[in-house]
């Protein structure tokens, strides 16, 4: 079964947010009181977190689908809706966010490091704020904006100081078993190892990080053996280790070759240039690998490397291993810059920006002119186009903003069709410039005519009260017999 997955595939659905309620205040000798329909809840973020107890993305492997709380609608009494709950995602520590064509989307490095992948939906506005002293009772309330859907990849690419490549069976999970404190699995077989282990070195002062990749084979960086697929964890550290084996029983290998194999895998994987590099000839325990060590030795001094001579079962060589590891590896941290606090970068909104944009496409022979905006198309995601007054209050927002006047400009005519939002998720209607909506026959948009209707008792009362102020009523209203 496995047990470490460093790739897979997520998708994440933000929860929607609630929607607004349309309310009217009742009570008793008051049964028009006014609007009082609360705000829908904002439905719940999708966030990924770093967290140094997960090593691994297994669990998303078996359950790739997750999701977010949705926002609760609005009630009345001017109740708003509850919020929705974010879900938090831990992630390994060096996990990188992806979408499905490849683009980084960020790159999560640092206990508590988080990515908003997947944000909720704005809950919608009750009637109650949508009131003001021209749209005393709005009978109608925004809707709640649905939550982002994304597809995205994460890649885990390990954190480590130091990462030792070589061969299968070339000794580099016994080696890094006898630095650190890990315990890798060791067999005398190819592909022991299936997993990057890490392992923690300390050298006098300086305490490292060791990563033990996969071992790698001719053609690795084109998706053969296990490389392609543990050559990411490699990335990251700052040093590179060739461990070479001098004691293998293959005739048609040696150090000398297996090192021209595996750098021309890393040269073709690409990225690692700059590492600087160490060459450990390793189990110089056996004659013949002592014997090899000593011969091969003098051509990879001249070629520029470091070399060591060790020994992980009898524990030859590796003292001074760890400390010139740990020397580049001080070295590495001290030339990377320092980190710097996040600069807030303010971008004022352009003057004469708009907001949208208007562009005039053809279909089937017939003009459409297409509204792209973030305010446009958020407004008819939040309209009812159930309720008419809805509908009109959408077109007073879409007016105000300039839109009937950019249609315009563009050449639009009583009749074209408006297209506003994307291709795929857009709302058609037949333009009608300066058009009333229904509602507006009935009155002004966001103005109910019962609030100005008189009610009978009332009337009642006033007639009383008239009477009593006025006593020549009685007489002018008395006929003799």
């Amino acid at each position: 079964m496995t047990t470490f997955v460093d790739r897979v595939e997520l998708h994440v659905a933000a929860g929607n947010g609630g929607h607004g309620c349309a309310s009217v205040h009742r009570e008793k000798f008051k049964p028009l009181g006014g609007p009082d329909g609360g705000n829908g809840g904002r439905g719940g973020d999708v966030i990924l977190t770093v967290d140094q107890s997960v090593t691994t993305l297994l669990e998303y492997h078996h359950s790739p689908h997750r999701k977010a709380t949705n926002g609760k609608p609005g009630e009345g009494g001017n109740r708003s809706g509850k919020d929705g709950q974010d879900l938090i995602l831990p992630v390994p520590d060096g996990t990188v966010v992806l979408d499905k064509a490849g683009n980084v989307l960020a790159d999560l490095v640092g206990q508590g490091t988080s990515y908003v992948a997947a944000q909720g939906g704005r809950g919608g506005l009750g009637n109650a704020a949508l009131a003001s002293a021209r749209r005393k009772a709005p009978g109608f309330a925004l809707l709640g904006e649905p939550g982002d859907l994304q597809d995205i990849v994460l890649e885990l690419k390990t954190v480590a100081d130091v990462a030792l490549v070589g061969y299968p069976s070339a000794g580099k999970s016994s080696l890094i078993s006898v630095l650190s404190a890990a315990k890798p699995k060791i067999a005398d077989y190819p592909f022991t190892t299936l997993v990057p282990n890490l392992g923690v070195v300390t050298a006098g002062s300086t305490v490292y990080t060791i990563a033990d990749v996969p071992g790698l084979i001719p053609g690795a960086s084109q998706g053969r053996g296990l490389g392609l697929e543990f050559l990411r964890h490699v990335e990251r550290c700052s040093v590179l280790v060739h461990v070479l084996d001098t004691a293998t029983l293959e005739s048609d290998r040696d150090p000398v070759s297996d090192l021209d194999i595996i750098e021309e895998e890393l040269r073709q994987y690409g990225g690692l240039d700059n590492r600087p590099r160490i060459v450990v000839l390793n189990k110089v325990d056996v004659p013949d690998g002592k014997d090899l060590a000593e011969m091969v030795r003098p051509d990879l001094e001249a070629r520029g490397y470091r070399v060591f001579e060790v020994s992980a079962v009898a524990h030859i060589g590796l003292r001074e291993l760890t400390f010139a590891l740990g020397e580049l590896v001080a070295k590495a941290r001290a030339a990377q810059p320092k980190e710097e606090a996040t600069r807030i970068v303010i971008r004022p909104k352009a003057v004469d920006d708009a907001g949208f944009t208007v562009t005039r496409e053809e279909v089937g022979g017939e003009p459409l002119f297409r509204v792209r905006g973030e305010k446009p198309e958020r407004w008819v995601r939040q309209t009812d186009f159930n309720n008419d007054e809805a509908v009109g209050y959408l077109a007073d927002r879409l007016n105000r903003l300039g839109v009937e006047e950019q249609l315009m400009k563009a050449g639009a005519r009583t009749g074209d069709g408006v297209a506003i939002g994307p291709e795929e998720n857009a709302v058609v209607f037949d333009w009608e410039p300066t058009v009333m909506a229904g509602a507006e026959m009935l009155g002004r948009r966001g103005e109910d005519h019962r609030l100005d209707a008189p009610r009978p008792a009332a009337q009642r009362r006033r007639d009383r009260q008239a009477e009593r102020d006025d006593p020549e009523q009685e007489f002018d209203d008395f006929e003799p017999f």
